[in-house]
């Protein structure tokens, strides 16, 4: 019987893609565009409701208002009504899963249960600081260990 091989689970994990320089497109495009560059949203996907929770939030953030996460669902809804998008993935759950996925790369967090853009900062801030200075430099430092430990 083979042995098996154990999973490896990493610590870290960042997708980056490059797209053409952001010209003349709409918010939402813009935004979509930031999801799809940091793996957020995979390239083709229809299912795109992580676009919308990130718009609610930057949306709230000049407001500087945070959101329970019914809130957010509420305006998710309200925005793909207006943009006339199919509401799928509009389920509380689903929602939240996307949130999760946000605080996960350092662009939202949770205060008194409810929910902001990092200390309602502009997300090339929080993307020089939190991504790129500390996530992305941790995951770079690891993978050259192991380059120089193969030789």
């Amino acid at each position: 019987m083979p042995k098996t091989i154990s999973k490896d689970i990493p610590l870290a994990e960042l997708t980056l893609r490059k797209y053409e320089k952001p010209y003349k497109a709409s918010k939402r495009e813009n935004i979509r565009k930031v999801c799809l560059s940091v793996g957020l949203l995979q390239p083709g996907d229809s299912r795109d409701i992580i676009v919308d929770v990130l718009s609610v939030l930057l949306d709230a953030k000049d407001k500087k208002h945070l959101l329970a996460s019914e809130e957010i669902v509420s305006l998710v809804i309200k925005n793909r009504k207006k943009e006339k998008l199919q509401l799928n993935g509009i389920a509380s759950s689903n929602i939240r899963r996307q949130i999760k996925r946000l605080k996960d790369l350092h662009l939202v967090e949770n205060v008194q249960n409810q929910y902001r853009i990092h200390e309602f900062d502009n997300l090339s801030v929080i993307f020089e600081k939190r991504i790129k200075d500390f996530y992305l430099t941790n995951i770079l430092e690891r993978v050259e260990e192991y380059f120089k430990q193969v030789k």
